[in-house]
């Protein structure tokens, strides 16, 4: 699937200017950083997602750095030292994205060993403590990994098949706020891989953005990829099985890339 140079970026003006009664929109003119981590062994279909993944990135002009089949300690070591560069150009950051795909639990992403690597401390190293060249910027993470075992075979409905305070004082922050993280299914739930077409969530974002551009906030975009991925029908082991994409936001402005 070719994602086209040419899609319209139709509103990236709203990065810089909101209408009156719409959110604020968060400053993307800094340096878009992102980071892409996939395990590839044992995982047919994940080469096609780092291309779709890579591909959406450059089109929504992000600077990547890669990480493929690591260890634990690869993927420590090389996350922070992504972290620590984005503290060294504090000035000039504008948005920082986290792709990670794998094997998962909950709570928990896969190397390629089967080593386990906690989601709760790769977010903490963007924390506005831990990365304070992110504090009031957009951190999103995108989490294409089983949260679990169980699978929901869905239910059978009447409805018609849908298609295909003081200024003076240094302001304060929770320690934890402008995040969002996108999960390719419920918690305790698995996510879907195709062993050709790649994972569910990362081909259904490369053809929502081929059909649509950058034309809405990232919240409406994900929503609109879960529409498509919650009226697709998806077999498992010739089982029926149904899954729903999880959005969690401490955002405070719109994203628009």
């Amino acid at each position: 699937m070719k994602i086209h140079a040419e899609i319209p970026r139709k509103i990236l003006k709203r990065s810089y200017d909101c209408v009156d009664g719409e959110l604020d929109c968060y400053d993307l003119s800094g340096k878009r950083k992102a980071f892409v981590m996939c395990v590839e062994k044992n995982r047919p279909g994940a080469h096609r997602d780092v291309m779709l993944m890579t591909e959406w990135l450059g089109q929504c002009q992000f600077e990547h750095t890669s990480c493929i089949d690591p260890n634990k300690m690869e993927l420590l070591g090389k996350i922070s030292s992504f972290r620590d560069g984005l503290n060294e150009i504090k000035d000039d950051v504008g948005c920082c994205l986290v792709t990670l795909m794998s094997h998962g639990e909950k709570g928990f992403i896969k190397m390629k060993d089967g080593e386990r690597v906690s989601l709760e401390d790769i977010f903490e190293m963007f924390n506005n403590k831990n990365c304070p060249a992110l504090q009031e910027k957009p951190k999103i993470f995108i989490i294409q990994a089983c949260r679990g075992e169980k699978r929901d075979n869905g239910v059978e409905t009447d409805d018609e098949p849908m298609e295909s305070d003081d200024v003076s004082e240094k302001r304060r922050l929770p320690t934890f706020s402008d995040y969002f993280i996108i999960y390719p299914t419920q918690a305790d739930h698995v996510a879907l891989r195709h062993p050709r077409t790649g994972s569910v969530m990362i081909e259904a974002m490369a053809e929502v953005f081929k059909q649509h551009g950058n034309k809405w906030h990232i919240a409406d975009f994900f929503t609109k990829v879960n529409n498509r991925v919650v009226h697709t029908e998806f077999h498992l082991h010739e089982e029926p099985i149904k899954v729903s994409l999880v959005m969690e936001s401490t955002l405070t402005k719109s994203v628009y890339f």
